[in-house]
């Protein structure tokens, strides 16, 4: 296993970013069209048909999910996508048409110094597309994609992933983080997902023997609508979209477990679930319950590692890397 989220068999990841506006895209794309939920928890989300992902909704499956810097201008990522699935024939059939599904979800990095100068144009459409053009089943963690402009309270976020087994199934996540509040504990280099961390894949700090009551007081950016964590969980499990719902409100207990505070009326964090359908589940509410589980223990690692993993910021107006502070 690589430990990110194209561990999913079917699942593929590609990113793209513009070094001089200081912002990115990451797009998810399924090889088949996959069950798909989300579960939003921040107070200032910015989606994009996310509410055809309710349970009750027609449309049961997506083609892919876009992850955009540029607050809603990012939105726009998603048309990328679309079109880049529409010219291979992808998408849900309504009549001679095929229309490509694909939710999407923006994250605020317009004040870190970047050249935003063509976030109206087709900056983000064109990242889009050069994300789906990379997407495989390899790709770079920390400053990269939606990520690569992404910020915390007090270090540069990034991009970030994770998986494991959990009995026959395989779960993992993806998260670009950017969030209002802080990964690391207090001043430390100690991250507050490191009771979740596999060997050393953020730099195994370990925790400290007790937490101060100032890292405990909420460390956030000043600027309302400055943040958001996107994130993605998977699975090959044959989820319905019900299951999947679940499996993201489970998952978001991983956000909670790596970053302090969340979900505060400056985020737009959301949770996407997707289940490629692969392996069939042979208890469902015990097998739910695993995944879930597994899914929020990912998250929480997939959100330290783009911390971790993010290199030294080209402006000066990001906070500095986690390798530059405490490597």
């Amino acid at each position: 296993m690589k430990n990110d989220l194209t561990d999913i068999a079917g699942v593929s990841v590609g990113n793209a970013h513009d070094a001089g506006a200081i912002s990115g895209v990451t797009v998810v794309i399924c090889d088949e069209p996959c069950v798909a939920a989300c579960d939003v928890r921040g107070g200032g989300p910015g989606t994009r048909e996310t509410d055809l992902l309710n349970p009750e909704m027609t449309v049961e499956t997506i083609d892919a999910i876009a992850l955009s810097g540029g607050s809603a201008f990012g939105l726009e990522a998603a048309s990328g996508v679309m079109a880049w699935l529409a010219a291979r024939g992808r998408g849900f059939v309504v009549g001679a048409a095929n229309v490509p599904i694909v939710p999407g979800a923006i994250l605020f990095d317009l004040n870190n110094g970047g050249d935003k100068s063509n976030i109206a144009g087709s900056l983000y459409r064109d990242l889009a597309v050069q994300a789906c053009n990379a997407a495989g089943d390899t790709f770079r963690q920390g400053s990269a994609g939606a990520g690569y402009g992404a910020t915390t309270a007090t270090l540069r976020g990034g991009l970030g992933s994770a998986s494991s087994k959990c009995g026959s199934f395989t779960v993992a996540a993806l998260a670009a983080v950017n969030a209002a509040g802080s990964a690391t504990i207090g001043d430390t280099k100690q991250f507050w997902a490191a009771a979740y961390e596999r060997g050393d894949e953020f730099g195994g700090p370990g925790l400290p023997q007790t937490v101060s009551p100032d890292a405990l007081k909420p460390r956030a950016k000043g600027m309302a609508g400055a943040s958001t964590t996107l994130c993605i969980v998977a699975t090959d499990a044959a989820l319905t979209k019900v299951q999947a719902r679940r499996m993201a409100v489970m998952a978001q207990d991983g956000l909670a477990r790596a970053l302090h505070p969340v979900h505060t009326p400056l985020d737009g964090d959301i949770v996407f679930a997707i289940a490629t359908g692969k392996i069939p589940l042979t208890d469902p509410l015990a097998d739910l319950v695993a995944i879930g589980t597994e899914a929020a223990h990912c998250l929480a690692r997939a959100v330290a590692r783009g911390v971790h993993g993010a290199q030294t910021p080209p402006s000066s107006t990001m906070p500095p890397a986690w390798k530059d502070r405490f490597a």
